[in-house]
């Protein structure tokens, strides 16, 4: 089994170091999508060993703020400026085609700042708050980077140029098996049948997502992809501070 596309993916979602001095081919890219989960894990055991060592300084609301801010810097602000882009250019244009060209800008609205703030607040919230921190991020960070591979496959992509669309064209079912696979061991282990149940809520969080997108363009985008990735991030450790009881 080649090592690039797990290396594309790292490099490509991390601040992991440049191994491959060369642009990847979409095709490596394509199979890199079935690896993203795999990011994830590593991710979350970074984050949780971030918090750990914080904690043996902190308070815990210091330590959830410093595991908040390794993981903005381990993941370049990349599924968040996503985030943020995907609210300016969804509640900032009226047609599709102006949607679009706001999601390109690289200047921020008023939309994507609050949204970006809020993300954040919640997160913070939630990691200074729950009584279930491993599970809660290595559930985050995984199926985070499982429920994009799903909405990469399953909807058109709205651009005709640009790396989403090699992307895109590249992934197939094989990326798919290999992501769930990986999501759903870790799951697995991580918190038993439950865990599968997350599973199924980030798929849904996804497929709703890339839905409402649908209604307003005529395909996903990268930051599209990125916002899945927020949003079941968000939703997976808020689900962990829940008072069932």
């Amino acid at each position: 089994m080649s090592m690039i596309p797990i290396l594309a993916a790292f490099q490509f979602l991390t601040i992991f170091p440049t191994v491959i001095k060369r642009m990847f081919t979409s095709q490596e890219m394509g199979r890199a999508v079935g690896w993203f989960p795999l990011v994830g894990v590593v991710l979350g055991f970074a984050l949780y060993g971030v918090n750990y060592a914080a904690n043996l300084l902190f308070p815990q609301t210091v330590s959830a703020a410093l595991t908040l801010f390794a993981w903005i810097a381990f993941t370049r602000f990349f599924h968040l400026d996503g985030f943020m882009d995907t609210l300016d250019g969804l509640f900032g244009g009226w047609t599709p085609e102006r949607r679009l060209e706001i999601m390109k800008d690289s200047r921020m609205g008023a939309f994507g700042t609050i949204g970006g703030i809020l993300v954040l607040l919640m997160k913070f919230a939630a990691l200074s708050s729950t009584l279930s921190l491993f599970p809660s991020i290595m559930l985050s960070t995984t199926l985070g980077r499982w429920a994009s591979p799903l909405v990469i496959y399953a909807f058109p992509y709205a651009r005709e140029d640009g790396l989403g669309i090699e992307m895109k064209r590249n992934v197939t079912l094989r990326e798919i098996i290999i992501a769930t696979l990986i999501a759903g061991i870790t799951a697995w282990l991580v918190f038993g049948w439950l865990g599968f149940a997350f599973m199924l809520g980030a798929a849904l969080i996804g497929f709703l997502t890339a839905a409402y997108a649908m209604r307003l363009l005529p395909g996903l985008t990268g930051d599209i992809y990125g916002t899945v990735t927020t949003l079941v991030e968000m939703l997976t450790l808020v689900a962990f501070t829940a008072n069932l009881t």
